[in-house]
């Protein structure tokens, strides 16, 4: 089977760069981005700096786990209106807002709170912090997905992550800046204040629409129904579970019942795609060090190429998809992260030279960010409209599980084979993730399945 022609000329996927909410985008992926290492990494440098200890410092990184268990939680942001909030904003602006209020107060309090006296007190901010930007991402996913045509979401998501990126340069090294010259509480009075870019900017677009698609709204009335039938449960029962059924089992009956056989495939492929470029990263930085790279030399190249070159590759990434549809730059961004890899294998054959090192480090973000750009898009246009909050945020705690797990074997490879064994691995780790995005790309039968299931979420 043939692939389709492109679908716009290189001017319009140019161009798309110039929509409102795409540029929109960038702003809400800063407020994104911004509270994710208040609550990591430079929360683990203050605690470090009032001589907390170590084994403290380490209890501090479960607040994190808040980022992979927001899917628990997003079957109510889909469908629960927020009092005051939604009736003013919107369903997903009223979220959205009410989630960065909430970072905000949390940051507010983070630096009121003194760790050598109170760290029970820092630890709550922090889960408060840590706990509103897991919703705020859970909304902001299903705004970013309502909001534009399906098509463009490889620029929605290159915006967002050209913002996102930004937000930890900020919170990372610009927090330390800040604190190095003046102190900590007053660092984060100022993280706390530039949550007002997300809140501006949600208070300057407008609410997308929400269709709800017919099959889907006369499937949840006949469940209503009979459950309504049922006599043996008192009628405020009836009511929480014809409310849990439609909020939390329904997105999963609606995936698997719109793409059926295919489902199982979509599913693994999702937990395969990024395995590839996760696993190579947890060892990335001991890699540079053991080869004889300073600190130094590792953060200047690391951060000037490392983020120009993701940036660059994630805009590369959204223009493709426009230019092309989501499965020919899906297949692009899958070989070029396997291929990178190989890269960082004849790298450990030459030694620390720096120049390679600029090399390897641009081509590996280049990748890394026209696949994701292109991953985001394609996991956007498996949602349903009805049930965009909780099945994205399925989908995005299942594509890093797999990849996270398989990490943690990563030194075991290295001490056992050395880096060039470890890095051709991961690049083998790349190749059923090109197969499969194959199979979805050229398959008669998928092709049509997917284009059904489209066309269902209507």
């Amino acid at each position: 089977m043939s692939v389709q022609p492109p679908l716009h000329s290189w001017r319009e996927a140019l161009l798309v760069y110039t929509q409102p909410r795409v540029v929109a985008m960038v702003f809400l992926g800063f407020s994104a981005g911004l509270p994710f290492l208040l609550v990591f990494s430079t929360l683990s440098a203050w605690l470090t700096e009032m001589d907390v200890s170590r084994a403290t410092i380490g209890f501090f990184s479960w607040i994190g786990i808040t980022y992979s268990i927001k899917v628990i939680w997003a079957p109510v942001i889909d469908r629960l209106p927020l009092p005051l909030f939604t009736r003013h904003f919107g369903k997903r602006r009223g979220w959205m807002l009410a989630a960065q209020i909430g970072i905000a107060a949390g940051l507010f309090g983070m630096a009121l709170t003194d760790p050598r006296t109170d760290l029970t007190m820092l630890a709550l901010f922090g889960l408060l912090v840590a706990f509103s930007s897991a919703t705020q991402d859970v909304a902001l996913d299903a705004f970013r997905i309502e909001a534009i045509d399906k098509e463009y979401q490889g620029a929605m998501a290159a915006s967002y992550i050209l913002g996102y990126r930004t937000a930890l340069l900020v919170a990372g090294a610009g927090a330390l800046y800040i604190a190095e010259f003046t102190d900590w509480s007053l660092t984060y009075v100022v993280m706390a204040l530039l949550t007002s870019v997300g809140m501006l900017t949600v208070l300057l677009v407008s609410e997308p629409a929400h269709k709800i698609p017919r099959v889907t709204r006369e499937q949840e009335l006949q469940t209503a129904e009979r459950i309504r039938r049922a006599g043996h449960l008192p009628s405020r029962l009836r009511r929480v579970q014809v409310w849990f059924s439609s909020a939390v089992i329904s997105p999963f009956v609606d995936f698997i019942s719109r793409y059926g056989k295919l489902a199982l495939i979509l599913l693994f492929f999702i937990g395969i795609y990024r395995i590839s470029d996760i696993t190579m990263g947890v060892m990335a930085n001991p890699f540079y060090l053991d080869l004889g790279f300073s600190k130094p030399e590792i953060a200047n190249i690391g951060k000037v190429f490392g983020f120009f070159m993701t940036i660059l590759g994630s805009a590369v990434g959204g223009i493709l998809v426009v230019r092309f549809g989501m499965h020919r730059p899906l297949i692009l961004g899958a070989v070029l992260v396997a291929v990178t890899n190989l890269l960082f294998a004849y790298l450990a054959t030459l030694g620390p030279d720096k120049l390679w090192l600029a090399i390897v480090i641009s081509a590996d973000n280049f990748s890394g960010g026209l696949a994701v750009a292109a991953f985001i898009a394609y996991l956007s246009s498996l949602t349903s409209v009805a049930y965009t909050a909780t099945q994205y945020a399925l989908f995005s705690s299942l594509m890093t599980l797999p990849a996270k797990f398989l990490g943690g074997f990563a030194g075991v490879i290295v001490e056992a084979y050395g880096y060039e064994w470890f890095f051709s691995y991961a690049a083998i780790l790349g190749i059923p993730a090109i197969v499969v995005a194959l199979y979805l790309t050229f398959s008669p039968t998928a092709r049509q399945i997917q284009a059904e299931a489209s066309a269902k979420n209507v």
